[in-house]
C-alpha cells in the first residue's frame, strides 16, 4: 500500500497549529535561557506522589526528579550517539554502599552524609524506612512494584542505626536490587511528612500530593494542573553532578500539531514522546536533533483473548499471526521507527534474548489453511479495539490489520476506546476480544515480562491466557540468578510456548523517541519513558 493512499484513508490532513493560547503561559524569554528548558508534553500529571492511589504515568517523571532512592542504574551511550539507561549497573545514590549477606537473604545500606532534604535535615535510615512501609502499606501499583523485588511487609525494613538500613528478604532476589532503582521506592522526609499525618491519613497522602517532601537534585516550584509545572534546581543537591538547568518549564499541550509547531518554531526546548511520523520528518529535515532507542524489554502487540471465541482457539491464533502485515505496520504506522518482531528463523529460541522475533510473516495461505483446519473456512466477525489516547500508532496499526485480516474472512469492525477508560476495559476487566497493547517491564528480564504479561490472572495479562508450564517456569525462574545453570534453559522453554501459542502477537518493538533543539544535549532515554532533567545540559 502506498503511503499517500493510507494516510488518505485515515483521513489525516494538515492542520493549522493555534500556538499563542500555549505561550501565554510560558515567559517570552524562557526558550532562549540557557539556564531554563521549556519541555512539550501531550499529557501532565495528577499529583506530586506516586504512591498516591490513581496517580497517572506523566507523575512518575516528579518522583524522578524531586525525590532520592537508595539506588539507581547506570547511564551508557549507543552506536548512534544517543544515551540511554544501563539496566546492568547499579549505582550510589542516598546509599553511598551496600553488603549483600552470604545467604543472600539480607541487604545492608551505609546512607551517605551528602544526602540532605530540602529543609536542610539528613537523611535517616528511619527516613527510608517509613518511606519504604509507606510504598508496601498503602496498595496499589507501588505495593506490586515493591512485591516485585520481594518486599511486601513493613517488618522487612529494618534500622539498624541512623545512618544504616537493612532489608531482609524471604529469599535470594535478582530483582531486589534493581527494583530499589526504580520511581516507585522513593525516600520522603518522614519528619515532615508525619506532621501532617491524620488518623484517617497516616501516610500523609493529602499532604504529599500536593507539597513534596524531598531530598531530590530539583524542587517543585509551581504547578498549574492542566497546563504547566515548573522545576527548580536544588543548589544544595550533592549526590550526583551538578544538574546543567536552573529550572525547566512542563508544559502540557494536547494538540500534537501545536507541539510539532512549538518545536519547530523554536518555542520550546524539548519535545517529549514525540509520535513516530513526526520524529521520522524532523529527522529528515535536520533543523532539530531527535533522540531515539528501542524500549527495553517493551513490545507493541496485538492480544487475542482466550475468553471470547473463536480466540481459544490455537490454530485461529496462528492464522491472525500469520495475516498481519508486519511489514506494512513497520512502514506504515511505526514509521520505521520500531524494532521489527516478526520474522525470526527459529521456531524455538536459540537464546535467552528479550525481545526477539517471532516465527511468523504475512502469509496468507498459511493463515487460510489453518482457519479451514479450525473449522472457520468462512471466516467470523469480531471486534479490534484501540486506545484513542494511543491513536498515533494504534488507528494506523488498527486499519492495516482490518484490511489483512479481511482477505481470510476475518470481518472485523474497529472499536473506539477513549484513553481514560482502556485501562479499566483491557487491563481491569480484560473483557475487550481483540485489541492492541504495550507493556513495557522495568525490570530488564525475560522472566519479568513473562510475569506481568503471561501468568494469569495478572494486570497485562488482558488475553486471559494461562499455561501451566509458563507459570511453573515463571515462578521457579522469577528471582533466579541469570547465571543459575537452570536459568537459560526456563527463559528459552517461556519463549518457545509463547512463539507457538501466540496469545500476544508481536508487532514491534518501539522507540521512544524526543525532539530538541541543537544547543539541548544529555537526554537519555530511561525504562520508566519519563524526563530525567539531572543530566540535561543548554548551551
Amino acid at each position: 500500500m502506498k503511503r499517500r493512499t493510507f494516510i488518505k484513508t485515515l483521513g489525516l490532513t494538515a492542520q493549522g497549529a493555534a500556538i499563542l493560547p500555549f505561550l501565554r503561559h510560558i515567559p517570552a524569554e524562557a526558550a532562549g535561557k540557557s539556564g531554563t528548558l521549556v519541555v512539550i508534553a501531550g499529557h501532565s500529571i495528577n499529583s506530586l506522589d506516586l504512591h498516591r492511589k490513581g496517580t497517572n504515568r506523566p507523575s512518575y517523571q516528579v518522583t524522578v526528579n524531586i525525590y532520592d532512592r537508595l539506588v539507581r542504574f547506570g547511564t551508557k551511550t549507543l552506536a548512534d550517539g544517543s544515551l540511554t539507561y544501563d539496566s546492568t549497573v547499579i549505582e550510589p545514590e542516598v546509599a553511598e554502599s551496600w553488603s549483600i549477606a552470604d545467604d543472600g537473604k539480607s541487604i545492608t545500606f551505609t546512607i551517605n552524609p551528602k544526602a540532605i532534604f530540602w529543609d536542610g535535615s539528613p537523611v535517616t535510615a528511619q527516613d527510608v524506612k517509613w518511606s519504604f512501609d509507606r510504598a508496601v502499606s498503602l496498595g496499589g501499583f507501588p505495593a506490586v512494584q515493591m512485591k516485585a523485588g520481594s518486599m511486601t511487609n513493613p517488618e522487612q525494613f529494618v534500622v539498624v542505626d541512623d545512618k544504616t538500613f537493612r532489608i531482609d528478604l524471604p529469599k535470594p532476589s535478582k530483582l531486589t536490587l534493581p527494583d530499589l532503582a526504580v520511581p516507585i521506592p522513593f525516600i520522603i522526609n518522614a519528619k515532615e511528612a508525619q506532621k501532617h499525618a491524620t488518623e484517617k491519613d497516616p501516610w500523609a497522602t493529602e499532604y504529599l500530593h500536593k507539597t513534596p517532601a524531598g531530598s531530590g537534585a530539583y524542587k517543585v516550584t509551581r504547578w498549574d494542573p492542566g497546563q504547566q509545572f515548573v522545576y527548580e534546581r536544588n543548589e544544595n543537591w550533592a549526590l550526583g553532578p551538578k544538574p546543567g538547568l536552573k529550572r525547566v518549564i512542563v508544559r502540557e499541550v494536547p494538540s500534537a500539531a501545536t507541539r510539532r509547531a512549538l518545536i519547530e518554531r523554536q518555542n520550546a526546548d524539548l519535545y517529549m514522546d514525540i509520535p513516530a511520523k513526526d520524529a521520522k520528518e524532523l529527522q529528515a529535515k535536520g533543523d532539530v536533533d531527535i533522540a531515539g532507542a528501542p524500549i527495553d524489554n517493551c513490545l507493541h502487540v496485538l492480544a487475542l483473548n482466550l475468553s471470547h471465541k473463536p480466540f481459544d482457539d490455537l490454530k485461529v491464533r496462528q492464522a491472525i499471526a500469520y495475516a498481519l502485515p508486519y511489514e506494512d505496520i513497520i512502514s506504515l504506522a511505526a514509521y520505521g521507527r520500531g524494532k521489527p518482531m516478526f520474522g525470526g528463523k527459529n521456531k524455538t529460541p536459540t537464546d535467552t534474548q528479550w525481545p526477539q522475533p517471532f516465527p511468523y510473516q504475512q502469509d496468507l495461505k498459511k493463515a487460510a489453511a489453518l482457519l479451514q483446519e479450525a473449522g472457520y473456512a468462512q471466516g467470523f466477525e469480531t471486534t479490534l479495539s484501540y486506545n484513542l489516547g494511543l491513536a498515533d500508532w494504534q488507528e494506523p496499526t488498527a486499519l492495516l490489520i482490518q484490511q489483512a485480516l479481511k482477505q481470510i474472512n476475518i470481518n472485523v469492525t474497529l472499536d473506539k476506546i477513549p484513553g481514560a477508560n482502556w485501562r479499566t476495559a483491557a487491563l481491569v476487566e480484560k473483557r475487550l476480544p481483540m485489541h492492541l497493547e504495550n507493556f513495557g517491564g522495568w525490570l530488564n528480564y525475560p522472566d519479568y515480562y513473562f510475569f506481568w504479561a503471561y501468568k494469569s490472572g495478572h494486570l497485562f495479562n488482558s488475553s486471559n491466557y494461562k499455561n501451566d508450564t509458563i507459570e511453573t517456569l515463571v515462578d521457579e525462574t522469577l528471582h533466579m540468578e541469570t547465571s543459575h545453570p537452570s536459568y537459560a534453559d526456563h527463559v528459552k522453554k517461556m519463549i518457545a510456548i509463547a512463539f507457538e501459542e501466540v496469545p500476544r502477537i508481536p508487532l514491534y518493538q518501539p522507540y521512544l523517541d524526543a525532539a530538541m533543539q541543537k544547543n539541548v544535549s544529555g537526554y537519555t532515554a530511561w525504562f520508566h519513558r519519563q524526563l530525567d532533567c539531572r543530566n540535561l545540559k543548554k548551551a
